[in-house]
């Protein structure tokens, strides 16, 4: 009896394992919600409590070219793709004076 539920509870975390391992291996830009948009990801990133300052908000809100994935195969090769700022003036006024590219 005591074999069963052994073999059971190995099976079912052998089946956790895999499915952490599945999900990471697609997550989502890191500080990022799944289909947020830039100028939202850098709204929420600077007027969180801690206040944080343009150039960590768009190091945590910049999407790479490889998006992050965990198994990519140009993880070494990948760059950061240039942040999607139309319709934020201010936000692209604090790109240009840190030198971050932007599309309109």
């Amino acid at each position: 009896m005591k074999l069963k539920i052994v073999e059971k509870m190995s099976a079912r975390l052998g089946l956790l394992a895999c499915g952490l391992v599945m999900v990471g291996g697609c997550t989502a830009e890191i500080g990022r919600k799944p289909f947020e948009s830039d100028v939202k990801c850098l709204r929420e990133q600077m007027g969180t409590t801690m206040q944080l300052s343009f150039p960590i908000a768009a190091n945590t809100c910049q999407r790479m070219s490889d998006h992050n994935f965990v198994f990519s195969r140009n993880h070494k090769h990948a760059e950061p793709l240039p942040l999607k700022l139309r319709g934020a003036p201010d936000l692209q006024k604090m790109a240009d004076e840190y030198g971050y590219s932007y599309t309109k």
